[in-house]
């Protein structure tokens, strides 16, 4: 049994060894365990990833790198295990099943039945499937008793004691009926939304551009849907979305970008677009690439009703002194260790199990 110091241990280790790999450069640094072995692999991994999934470009690979490097470090992970009895024996296997939207999506599940003191059954999505195993060499190295706890498979789940999976509204579904007789977190689709009140100043929309267009609006906590008061203007919005004008030199979001102009320009939605981004009135969460939907509201308390009543479909709330729990202009992609998924407290869930 690995005492939960020497796990914690572990993770600042491999924070320390992903901190060579950011948006600032790759730097091989001295004095980073068993770099003599990881380095030059790791730096490969990074460009099959880039060629397995074009979305998964070297700035995303190295952002959702450097996210880690932040977290991963003793005071975080200390504060994060706080509650965990390191007294207790426990050792269930629970799979994880992951999904491929965002570079190292699934590393907070990872994370969290680990440290927990649990084994971990890995089933990875195709689309993101090269940089974790190779963590998890790392973590073996820098800790053996990780050694014979950690497992991937590409098969059909089987020996599991609990089960954490993430995936569509449809799959959710099998989900729900598969694992009906397992502990299991089900995680569907959630979409994030920004609040505008007519207050925003220019360094709040810059700022929204990064919750707007990080991992190409692929992620659960981009900003996907807009609320405006009524008779709002988007010219100070289209400025700020302006900062990431370069996303269109992406080619595949720029064939996005021209396939859905065409198909909303065919069925004659009413649009706005700045030649990178376009903007449609829809009462729907879940926007397509290259578009943010927007919907008008009459007053903030109606607004609020409504949030809340859609809580299961929304992961954060973007706004400045708007409503609890908000997450501020640009910080969407910085979560804390302590910001679940779908509020659903994972480490509660695996001391329950």
């Amino acid at each position: 049994m690995i005492s939960i110091q020497n796990r914690i241990t572990a993770f600042v280790k491999l924070g320390a060894f992903l901190s060579q790999f950011s948006n600032e450069g790759i730097i091989k640094k001295d004095n980073i365990e068993y770099n003599e072995i990881f380095f030059d692999v790791f730096v490969h991994q990074i460009k099959l990833s880039q060629e397995k999934n074009s979305w998964f470009t070297k700035d995303n690979l190295l952002f959702a790198l450097n996210s880690w490097t932040k977290t991963l470090n003793n005071k975080n992970l200390v504060n994060f295990t706080k509650n965990i009895d390191g007294t207790k024996i426990s050792n269930k296997k629970v799979a994880i099943i992951l999904a491929g939207n965002v570079p190292l999506v699934g590393f907070h599940d990872f994370l969290s039945v680990l440290i927990s003191g649990h084994s971990v059954l890995v089933k990875q999505s195709s689309s993101d499937k090269h940089l974790l195993p190779f963590i998890a060499k790392y973590l073996e190295h820098v800790e053996t008793g990780f050694k014979g706890k950690i497992t991937f498979t590409e098969e059909k789940l089987s020996d599991f004691d609990a089960v954490i999976a993430t995936g569509s509204n449809n799959t959710a579904r099998y989900f729900e009926y598969y694992f009906k007789g397992k502990p299991n977190i089900i995680r569907k689709s959630r979409n994030s939304v920004a609040v505008l009140t007519g207050k925003e100043t220019e360094e709040d929309f810059i700022k929204l551009s990064d919750d707007v267009f990080q991992y190409f609006g692929l992620g659960c906590r981009s900003v996907s849907k807009l609320y405006v008061p009524k008779g709002y203007n988007f010219d100070a919005f289209f400025t700020g979305m302006y900062a990431k004008k370069e996303i269109i030199n992406n080619a595949k979001y720029a064939n996005n970008y021209d396939y859905n102009k065409a198909v909303y320009l065919m069925s004659e939605f009413d649009l706005l677009e700045n030649g990178f981004l376009m903007i449609k009135e829809d009462e729907s969460y879940s926007s397509p690439i290259a578009t943010v939907f927007y919907e008008y509201y009459d007053n903030e308390i109606d607004l609020k009703i409504k949030l809340y009543q859609d809580k299961e479909k929304i992961q954060c709330i973007v706004a400045k002194d708007f409503i609890e729990n908000e997450v501020a202009f640009g910080q969407t992609q910085h979560p804390e260790l302590t910001d679940f998924a779908d509020g659903v407290n994972t480490l509660e869930f695996l001391s329950t199990i």
